[in-house]
C-alpha cells in the first residue's frame, strides 16, 4: 500500500508535462476516486492522504473554480453550481491534508486547536508538502466563500501552516510557496505590496521566469487594484505568447495560465475604468 501511495503521489510529475489539459482534466477524477478507495483499506497512510489533498485541490482550482468563474458572466446559474462544487471539493481536500497531519504526527489536531505554535515547532521539511495543501486547501475555500465569516476567521489557520512551510523550505516545488504569497498579500486589506512583490520576484527567480501562473496573478490582482492597464497587458501578453514547450516540467500549469490570461484579455473592459 505504501508503494502504490507512493507511485500515486509521484503522478503530479507525469501531468506536470502533460500538453494536453483536457486529457488531465478527465484523468484526474478517476485518480482521486482510487485514492479514496484505497483509502478504506489504509486510513492513516500518509503518502495516499498528501496525494489526495494535492489531487482535490488542484483539480477544484484548476478546472472547477476556473470554469465557474469564466462562467459567471453567459451562464451564472451553472457558475454557481460550479462553484458550489469547487467549496466542496476544497473542503474535501483539506480534510484529507490535516488527517495526513494527524497520521505523521498523533495529537496534532487537538495541539494545533490550542496553541498552534508548540504544535508546529515539532514539524521538519518532510511536512511541507502537507502544510502547503492543506494551507491551500483551506485559504481557496475561504476565498470563495467570503459571506461565511466563520470559515473567513479561519485565516490565522491558513497563515500558521503555510508561514511554517515557508520557515521550513522556501524554495519548495520551485517556489509553490511564494506563488502563494503573490496572490495571498494583494487578496488582503492587511496585505502588503512590498511584501508580494519580494515573493514575486523570489518565484520568477526560483523558475527561472519560465512558470506562468506568477505573471497572472500579478496581472489580475496587483495591475487590475493599480489600474494599471499597461502593466496588465504587457504581462499577459508575455503568458499568451510564451512556448509551453520550451519549459516542459511546467508545460500543463502554463497552458492553464495561458488560458485564463486570454479570458481576463477579453475582460479588461470591465477590470479597468475608462481614462
Amino acid at each position: 500500500m505504501n508503494r502504490v501511495g507512493s507511485a500515486l503521489n509521484s503522478q503530479g510529475s507525469v501531468f506536470a508535462a502533460e500538453d494536453d489539459p483536457e486529457l488531465v482534466r478527465e484523468a484526474i477524477p478517476f485518480g482521486v476516486k482510487t485514492l479514496e478507495a484505497l483509502l478504506e483499506a489504509s486510513p492513516q497512510n500518509e503518502n495516499l492522504l498528501l496525494a489526495a489533498a494535492s489531487g482535490f485541490t488542484q483539480y477544484a482550482y484548476a478546472f472547477v473554480l476556473q470554469d465557474a468563474q469564466m462562467l459567471e458572466d453567459s451562464q451564472p446559474a451553472k457558475a454557481k453550481e460550479k462553484l458550489e462544487r469547487a467549496k466542496r471539493l476544497f473542503q474535501r481536500a483539506w480534510r484529507y491534508g490535516f488527517r495526513g497531519m494527524e497520521a505523521r504526527h498523533k495529537g496534532f489536531g487537538k495541539g494545533f486547536a490550542t496553541d498552534r505554535t508548540a504544535a508546529l515547532s515539532s514539524l521538519g521539511n518532510g511536512d511541507v508538502p502537507l502544510l502547503y495543501w492543506t494551507a491551500a486547501a483551506l485559504v481557496a475555500q475561504i476565498s470563495i466563500s467570503k459571506d461565511d465569516m466563520k470559515l473567513v476567521g479561519r485565516l490565522p489557520e491558513v497563515e500558521a501552516l503555510m508561514g511554517k512551510a515557508l520557515e521550513l523550505d522556501e524554495g519548495w516545488n520551485d517556489g509553490a510557496i511564494h506563488e502563494f504569497y503573490v496572490a495571498y498579500e494583494d487578496g488582503r486589506s492587511a496585505g502588503s505590496l512590498a511584501r508580494a512583490r519580494l515573493h514575486y520576484e523570489r518565484v520568477l527567480a526560483l523558475t527561472q521566469q519560465q512558470k506562468l501562473p506568477p505573471l497572472v496573478s500579478w496581472a489580475e490582482g496587483v495591475a487590475v487594484q493599480q489600474q494599471d492597464r499597461k502593466c496588465f497587458h504587457d504581462l499577459l501578453d508575455q503568458v499568451i505568447a510564451f512556448d509551453a514547450d520550451s519549459a516542459p516540467r511546467f508545460r500543463l500549469v502554463n497552458l492553464i495560465a495561458q488560458r485564463r490570461a486570454r479570458w481576463l484579455k477579453s475582460r479588461a473592459a470591465d477590470l479597468f475604468l475608462e481614462e
